[in-house]
């Protein structure tokens, strides 16, 4: 796309840090207001290349929304993009919770506190469900006969039997990456 915007790094910091100090509930949360700022507000990543971000953040090691930060920094200022969009999604969160540890015995006895954060998690909830139908629908796009049996299989094995979720994502990892290169492009579709 030639129309991309460009990004300063100060307004890198500024936007992560905006997310991540109003964003409540963690990665999947905090994917959706993401993408809203850089692929819609921004215009600086194309929809599907968010969605490998995410795929991607979400198979390596620690928080997700920080994982998918780095990405997101790095692809669009490279490795100092990384590490601006990295700090300014941590110093929301050590600032927030230093405060939090601080009035702890009045936030947990608080009842105006108490019932914002029950508030929080039925958004929470519903934000988590709208960002996995979108990426769900985004996954059958191409392949949606291959996918729903991969999905219907996680799930069935995932709940009636006692195999490890971790056996079977890999598992169903493996399933997929024979199908689409031994098979050149999928065998169903």
């Amino acid at each position: 796309m030639n129309d991309k915007k460009e990004v300063t790094y100060l307004e890198l910091f500024l936007t992560f840090f905006k997310i991540n100090a109003f964003t409540f509930g963690g990665g999947y949360t905090i994917v959706p207001v993401i993408m809203d700022e850089f692929i819609r507000k921004k215009n600086v990543i194309e929809e599907d290349e968010m969605f490998d971000i995410v795929a991607l953040a979400q198979s390596g090691p620690g928080a997700m929304a920080i994982s998918t930060t780095i990405l997101v920094g790095y692809k669009i200022k490279g490795p100092l993009g990384a590490i601006i969009s990295t700090l300014a999604s941590v110093l929301p969160c050590i600032m927030i919770i230093s405060v939090i540890s601080i009035f702890y015995q009045t936030f947990k006895t608080n009842f105006y506190v108490q019932s914002a954060l029950l508030g929080i998690s039925g958004v929470i909830s519903a934000v988590l469900f709208i960002t996995t139908f979108n990426m769900g629908k985004n996954a059958m796009k191409d392949y949606p006969i291959f996918s729903c049996i991969l999905m219907f299989m996680s799930f069935v094995l995932g709940m009636f039997t006692n195999i490890n979720t971790g056996v079977i994502i890999v598992s169903l990892g493996i399933i997929g990456l024979i199908t689409f290169t031994v098979f050149k492009e999928g065998v169903i579709k």
